[in-house]
């Protein structure tokens, strides 16, 4: 597997044949909280005069090495090749036009600045505060616990139909990012702002619950499936029940232990509990 100063050195290398403006970096390798491994993505923008011409002829990423699989995005006015090679690196490259480094500045949590010889990304400066959670709100935690308690009933109609596809989308996708939501929520009262990552990814750092959250993921079956709401509902009510008691705001304690009876009735009823 090539080194990342080779990989640099590469990508700079190549930006340079192109006559590439500037060159940029986001993603884990450009922040220090992030252990380093071999899965890092190189995330890289080239930021471009001559778009066009680049993306008529791409045989220039050949420069990069022989990739297993690439896809190609396009995502407003940029072009993203995402390439994975037989080496095990893989880069996710930006196409940039000049004029529109701000929408790429914009889709970053944050970044460090390769090449920039006219001092394009001057004007801007990287906001690594995006996915960075702030104390919540009272209206902030009353619509993550109504948007919980709702969404569970559509977990258990999916449970109780043997729909698990959209039982799971629903108790993953909607009730457990609420809850999740209620945890870094709990590491903010504590600390003040705080930086989770994208996709709750620095959470745990701060939290031993780790392992009991990881516990909730068995979708195998539509028995785990239930057993996994059953106790992200418990363990929801517990957090949300400590943060409002913590932060002085209101929650509906009736509301949410009519919705964990309503749960295990009916699924009890249609022989999932």
């Amino acid at each position: 597997m090539r080194a990342e100063t080779e990989m640099l050195d590469l990508i700079l290398q190549t930006a340079k044949t192109l006559q590439v403006k500037a060159v940029a970096m986001s993603g884990s390798r450009t922040n220090q909280k992030t252990s380093k491994d071999e899965f890092q993505d190189y995330d890289v923008v080239y930021v471009v005069e001559n778009l066009d011409e680049l993306i008529t002829d791409l045989s220039w990423l050949d420069r990069f090495g022989k990739r297993i699989i690439e896809q190609e995005v396009t995502l407003g006015h940029r072009r993203l090749y995402l390439m994975l090679f037989e080496d095990g690196n893989r880069i996710d490259l930006a196409l940039c036009p000049k004029d529109r480094i701000k929408e790429w500045v914009d889709s970053e949590a944050g970044f460090t600045v390769l090449e920039d010889p006219n001092g394009l990304f001057e004007l801007y400066s990287p906001s690594p505060q995006r996915f960075w959670t702030n104390p919540a709100s009272a209206i902030d935690f009353e619509n993550a616990c109504n948007e919980f308690w709702w969404v569970s009933a559509y977990v258990v109609k999916g449970i109780c139909r043997n729909q698990l596809i959209y039982a799971i989308d629903h108790l993953y996708g909607i009730c457990q990012q609420e809850f999740l939501k209620i945890l870094a929520w709990q590491v903010a009262s504590a600390r003040g702002k705080v930086d989770i990552g994208k996709n709750y990814k620095y959470l745990f750092q701060y939290l031993p619950a780790e392992k009991e959250f990881s516990n909730l993921l068995d979708f195998s079956s539509i028995e785990k499936l239930s057993q996994s709401l059953l106790a992200t509902m418990q363990l929801f009510h517990r957090e949300a029940q400590r943060l409002a008691q913590k932060l002085g705001f209101d929650y509906d304690k009736e509301v949410a232990e009519k919705m964990i009876e309503y749960a295990e009735e009916r699924m009890k009823k249609f022989g999932n509990n």
